[in-house]
């Protein structure tokens, strides 16, 4: 008598991935791009424990989605990020992952030639690859801890990481926090609620041991010493919170956690409503408060890409706009430079 199937009841198949070893000698980190992952870490390391007076904004495309664009946009970016050196540090944000409320594209890694072929050996080899272009660019790279293998594969290119609105709350994403080698911004819930963040601060701070896998790609498990540089982000909720009442409030609770007072507004979200022009209202908002002595507030976040607005997925991905955000709807670049630069000045 054959015994009944009892694994894997609803799986259709599973394919091997590369180990993130062989990821990473397929493409290795050279020198200048090792440099630039250093040089973000010990900045936003700084800023976030008040050596380094500069506020920092990271900003770019709600999701990336096409290398090219990218590299276009890093490359204005970084030419922005020169001018505005002295005040504001300039991190690109390079989102890979897209959580879902229920169903939808999640992502370059996921499913990189967005027609639901979930090619994830070319999702992570195209994500590597363009990282380490960027961090050629002399440019930091901020993104979200999304799946908790794919730090394994590309954290060594990272130096700043969120954990989203969705994910705070889990178990999962505080461990993994834990042991991230980047600062980690925690988003309060999507109901506006600070105290799932506050929560997440503080188990991420501690040591924590869990299943992962290690460089190899074996079930390991993972022992951390926790994460010294999480702060909280201010994403909004059903109503904005980015003003001076909620701000203070954001302290307040900070402080009755034990937790540094260290707050990034993210822009975008329930802060602008969900509409994007909004954003630099919200940024201008917060640098008159940075101005008026806050000095609690250290960050912010821009959803930004080179043409305005966003674009549903056609059923044929080469009649895409180019430049322009297949997720979130973003800023276009001449308005986040203005931005940036009206954020440059008002802290001048």
């Amino acid at each position: 008598m054959t015994s009944p199937k009892l694994e894997n009841t609803r799986v259709l198949s599973q394919k091997q991935l590369p180990s993130p070893a062989e990821l990473h000698r397929e493409i290795p980190v050279g020198e200048q791009a090792a440099r630039s992952v250093r040089a973000g870490r010990s900045a936003l390391e700084q800023i976030l424990s008040g050596e380094d007076p500069r506020f920092f904004v990271v900003l770019g495309p709600c999701s990336i989605h096409d290398p090219k664009s990218a590299l276009e946009y890093a490359a204005r970016l970084r030419r922005l990020a020169d001018e505005v050196s002295e005040r504001v540090y300039l991190v690109m944000r390079v989102y890979f992952e897209k959580p879902r409320t229920t169903v939808g594209w999640k992502g370059l890694i996921n499913d990189p030639h967005m027609d639901d072929s979930f090619d994830i050996p070319l999702g992570l080899r195209t994500a590597r690859k363009l990282m380490v272009d960027l961090n050629d660019f002399g440019l930091p790279l901020g993104t979200e801890a999304l799946d908790p293998l794919t730090p394994q594969y590309l954290g060594d290119l990272v130096s700043w990481s969120a954990i989203g609105a969705r994910t705070t709350e889990s178990q999962t994403h505080r461990e993994m926090a834990s042991g991230l080698s980047t600062p980690v911004g925690f988003k309060n819930g999507t109901d506006g609620s600070l105290q799932v963040a506050i929560n997440a601060m503080q188990a991420a701070a501690a040591p924590h041991s869990f299943l992962g896998v290690d460089f190899q790609g074996r079930a390991a498990v993972t022992r951390t010493s926790g994460n010294p540089f999480g702060h909280l982000i201010l994403r909004g909720g059903s109503t904005p919170n980015y003003d001076s009442v909620c701000v203070a409030e954001a302290e307040e609770q900070l402080r009755a956690a034990s937790l540094a007072a260290r707050i990034v507004v993210d822009c975008s979200h329930g802060n602008s409503n969900k509409k994007y022009e909004r954003q630099p209202l919200v940024l201008r908002d917060v640098a008159h408060q940075v101005r008026d002595g806050n000095r609690a507030l250290v960050g912010a976040m821009l959803e930004s890409h080179l043409v305005a607005g966003a674009q549903k997925i056609p059923a044929d991905p080469s009649k895409l706009v180019y430049g322009q955000s297949v997720t979130d709807a973003c800023l276009g670049w001449d308005d986040t430079r203005s931005a940036v630069l009206e954020l440059a000045g008002l802290l001048g």
